[in-house]
């Protein structure tokens, strides 16, 4: 397994540094697409390894290759307010290929669209409440089934939907890891409401959105664009060309037994680096050196721990445990650079949060997923190094956090000429908070610290050695920081219940 545990963490720190040196070498000008081909480049060097399902590993290549001859083909610019949008074409298509292929989960479909219609009271219940921040700080879109997301009430739904228990798991995928859309739950009963609609007349809005979701996938996401006024690119022939060049792949991943769960999100979150994470927004972000410098050491932690681990690994999920856990630690260990920790900032943000609901009561359904995002990693990072700090005590031993044994290597932290250097940045003399600063600029936006393209190209791989087992959602309790710190929500987790 050596090999295995080699080659995952070669393909995605492939994929993560592809990124950076982008980001490095182009922050502060204008973005085109093609800038994203260092990224498609470092995907073709994927391989299969032992054991590994090719089918699997092509669902991530060939989503990415498609992606991007896709857009290139379509436009060479895409502007900030668009490329958050670009990781939601793929799974509407895949979704209606898996229609049109199979005519048993087609009827499933259609059963659960019915029962949508049904669930008149849950609905109206769990959009009332993440309009009114009942939740606190919420991640529509996560990928597990944490109160307030999509992914939960899908999972409502499907618990009382008679169809066969590999379609409801897909289906629940693909509103999960997998990106159906843009759309998050209560979106549409929030503006009905604020417009001046009556809650009764909100919440059959409300359904009719979800069930169009699932009804018509693809025209359904061109028209959530057409809504927001996306205009970078024409989403309904990106979407036509993306299903001409996936349909074969996914065909042949189906023939060679993939779950459809699996099938319905491998696709999607690969894609997101061309246009979004190597994008204007990010160059625009990391135009700040200390941004920028804490995104480069963050990549070497994550690095350096996972490579010195390769002959200690027991099983994938350790690599992929180690990744994020490294990247957790050296956010926490930035925080408390500064004096600050992950419980703290979870109580700031927090309270932050239930203002901002109260200022903005038609804030997008998205607006706080990566500060929640932020939240769960800091606060995971404080639990490991806050650990190894009991552990050192008042010694003069160095401070050695690990994740179930394996170490995490904080030095690239201590020896970045940037990040130990906040002085350069600042009114020198007073150069206490810049870190902070650029933490806070990181916590709208964390995607290359969690770090999306390393965890995608991961779990392209576990996948890949296991490929009828759904991977997604999470069906684990993700020790949200939301739920851990400040607010009372754990009874409202629906990881316990997953179809």
């Amino acid at each position: 397994m050596e090999k295995i545990y080699t080659k995952m963490i070669d393909e995605a720190m492939g994929a993560q540094w592809a990124d950076v040196n982008v980001l490095k070498e182009k922050r502060g000008k204008e973005f085109h697409v093609t800038d994203g081909k260092p990224y498609v480049d470092a995907v073709n060097k994927m391989t299969v390894g032992d054991g590994q399902s090719k089918a699997v590993i092509d669902l991530h290549k060939q989503s990415v290759n498609a992606h991007y001859d896709t857009l290139t083909g379509l436009t060479n610019y895409v502007k900030p307010e668009d490329d958050p949008f670009v990781e939601h074409y793929q799974t509407p298509v895949i979704l209606e290929i898996l229609c049109d292929q199979d005519e048993k989960f087609q009827k499933s479909v259609e059963t659960f669209i019915a029962k949508i219609g049904d669930m008149n009271a849950m609905i109206g219940l769990e959009s009332a409440r993440r309009y009114a921040g009942f939740y606190g700080p919420t991640c529509v879109v996560d990928f597990a089934m944490i109160p307030g997301s999509t992914s939960n009430v899908v999972n409502q739904i499907l618990k009382k939907t008679d169809i066969p228990a590999d379609h409801k798991k897909a289906l629940l995928a693909a509103k999960s890891w997998g990106m159906n859309t843009s759309y998050g739950v209560g979106e549409v009963f929030a503006q009905s409401v604020e417009g001046g609609a009556t809650l009764a007349a909100a919440v059959d809005l409300e359904i009719a959105q979800l069930k169009g979701i699932y009804e018509n996938p693809v025209e359904a996401q061109a028209k959530l664009m057409d809504s927001l006024g996306m205009d970078s690119f024409d989403p309904r022939k990106y979407m036509a060309e993306y299903r001409k060049k996936m349909e074969p792949v996914v065909k042949a991943a189906v023939g060679d037994g993939v779950h459809y769960a699996n099938a319905v999100t491998i696709p999607a979150y690969c894609v997101g680096d061309i246009a979004h994470h190597i994008a204007q927004s990010t160059f625009n972000m990391c135009k700040d050196d200390m941004v920028m410098g804490i995104i480069e050491g963050v990549t070497q932690v994550v690095d350096t721990s996972l490579r010195a681990a390769i002959p200690k690994f027991k099983s994938p999920g350790q690599v992929l445990a180690l990744a994020t856990g490294s990247g957790a630690a050296a956010a926490e260990c930035l925080l408390e650079m500064d004096g600050f920790n992950g419980p703290s900032v979870v109580e700031f943000l927090t309270r932050r949060f239930h203002n901002y609901v109260q200022l903005y009561p038609t804030r997008g359904a998205a607006a706080e997923l990566h500060n929640c995002d932020f939240m769960d990693m800091v606060y995971r990072g404080w639990g490991i190094i806050d650990r190894s700090r009991k552990v050192k005590a008042g010694t003069a031993a160095d401070l050695k956090p690990n994740v179930s044994g394996l170490a995490i290597d904080l030095g690239p932290l201590m020896t970045h000429d940037v990040i130990q250097n906040p002085q350069r940045y600042v009114y020198p003399a007073c150069a206490i908070t810049v870190r902070f600063a650029a933490m806070m600029s990181l916590a709208d936006y964390p995607c290359l610290l969690t770090s999306e393209p390393v965890t995608a190209t991961m779990m392209t791989n576990v996948i890949a050695l296991d490929k009828a087992t759904p991977a997604a959602p999470v069906r684990a309790c993700k020790n949200c920081a939301s739920a851990s710190v400040v607010d009372f929500r754990h009874q409202y987790c629906e990881y316990r219940e997953a179809v």
